[in-house]
């Protein structure tokens, strides 16, 4: 049995887009799109009560952060945190408390940035447009009743539930914003590979290129399959910094040395360099990366204080 016969659960897990945060569980789960034609951005600002309603106080509320003064309050992170730890026990994933705590938190202050970034842009949501969507979904999912089965097996209630759809809405505007700016076509790698699975094998593979034997040739004894092709590459798509800086270090014709992932260990070739248009596995990688990136961005100019 040859190298070639894993490669597609190496590649599935070397070349997976990343996930992205869990802002659009609610949409997902639900069939809603934020380009629906209740999220109008003439609207009113809804009056119902949430995080950014809570006046200033000598008593803060009971809360886990504080984002450019809105409260990420104790029993919505709890209630958060319990749907997560639900969701990878139901995908037959172990996280540990600390993980899940740390994942939970980044993805709340996440999407308290987008959703103020939102309203900041003046996207506003009425409550007439959210009880609408609310009436919608529950005529799809066969009632009233069975939308308040569905909240309460999610951890929701009836008034915690449209709070986090108002907010998911927001901050799903703004990722939609922020990645309506990624361009469709950007400076690409046409890119093959070498894939041995310990550094040994890959050296040898190195060292027989090394004295002329053709790359394909190799490539294709670890891999007859796909024969190492993997395609256009954008910057950023092999989502492992070395294995990035080395391909873009090529130019065409070029081979890298072994580098080293969690995948195994790679030799790659640049057949062309030059402007392409991204594929669709590309495209949404590259959004993704845009939407960290604001993210990054946005909490290095925001206020966040963590409880102690």
């Amino acid at each position: 049995m040859g190298e070639g016969f894993f490669v597609g659960i190496i590649l599935t897990m070397f070349f997976k887009p990343r996930l992205f945060f869990n802002l659009l569980i609610l949409f997902l789960a639900l069939g809603l799109s934020a380009c629906a034609s209740f999220l109008s951005s003439s609207t009113p600002t809804p009056q119902i009560p949430t995080s950014t309603s809570i006046p200033p106080s000598a008593t803060p509320p009971p809360s886990v952060a504080i984002v450019n003064g809105e409260y990420i309050l104790i029993p919505e992170f709890e209630s958060e945190l319990a749907r997560y730890k639900s969701a990878q026990t139901a995908l037959g994933k172990t996280v540990t408390d600390e993980d899940a705590n740390r994942i939970v938190l980044e993805d709340m202050i996440a999407q308290t940035l987008l959703a103020q970034s939102a309203r900041e842009a003046n996207f506003e949501l009425t409550e007439s447009d959210l009880k609408s969507r609310m009436d919608a979904l529950a005529n799809q999912i066969g009632g009233a009743d069975a939308l308040s089965a569905w909240e309460s097996s999610h951890g929701y209630d009836a008034i915690s539930f449209p709070i986090a759809l108002k907010r998911s809405a927001e901050a799903a505007w703004m990722r939609d914003k922020i990645i309506a700016d990624v361009p469709k076509t950007m400076e690409q790698i046409h890119l093959r590979q070498i894939l041995a699975y310990n550094e040994a094998k890959a050296r040898a593979a190195l060292d027989e290129l090394k004295t002329g034997t053709d790359f394909d040739v190799i490539a294709a004894r670890f891999d007859p399959t796909t024969l190492g092709e993997l395609g256009w590459v954008p910057r950023g798509y092999l989502l492992d910094a070395k294995a990035d800086e080395a391909v873009f270090a090529l130019q065409a014709g070029a081979y890298s040395d072994v580098i080293a992932t969690d995948a195994g260990f790679h030799i790659f070739k640049a057949l062309e360099r030059g402007n392409h248009a991204l594929s669709p596995d590309a495209l949404l990688i590259v959004q993704e990366l845009a939407v960290k990136k604001w993210i990054d961005e946005k909490r290095a100019t925001s206020t966040i204080v963590l409880a102690p």
